[in-house]
């Protein structure tokens, strides 16, 4: 499934609606594309829609961001600056996987051989002007996911 994003808002509004139909148990996005593709800004419009108020920033520098909202506890993950997918041991990443979280990793691919497969990869490329998000649902729920945003 691709989407097509023409400008910042549509990246948003794109966030609140996977908000709008993820399911409740826990469930991992992994994001993908280039520097300024629009990740943090999907991250963005997919927490807010979940009741955070303050600023979603990149976890570039922190690797971590945590988000402890009424009905989920979200992390957001950038891996840019892993070397080393066994880093991501002493991050402790297994430990942030709860029952009602939701994970969201940028640049997973660093920590590939380390971190589990995702329910979902979204890959956000540049296109023209504008940005295309691409789903690739693997696992059950993300397929519901999928098809929900369909409709």
């Amino acid at each position: 499934m691709n989407i097509y994003l023409v400008d910042e808002a549509a990246t948003l509004k794109l966030g609140r609606q996977i908000a709008q139909v993820c399911p409740i148990q826990q469930f991992t996005i992994h994001l993908e594309g280039e520097l300024g593709a629009g990740k943090t800004t999907l991250s963005r419009g997919l927490i807010q829609a979940f009741g955070h108020q303050g600023k979603v920033k990149s976890p570039t520098y922190t690797l971590l961001e945590r988000y402890d909202l009424t009905n989920k506890t979200i992390f957001h993950f950038d891996l840019y600056r892993i070397s080393d997918p066994e880093e991501l041991e002493f991050l402790g990443l297994d430990d942030y996987v709860e029952h009602n979280s939701l994970c969201l990793i940028e640049w997973a691919k660093q920590g590939a051989s380390y971190l589990a497969d995702p329910d979902l990869i979204i890959s956000l490329s540049y296109q023209d002007n504008a940005r295309n998000a691409e789903f690739q649902p693997l696992s059950s729920a993300a397929k519901m996911l999928c098809a929900d945003l369909k409709n």
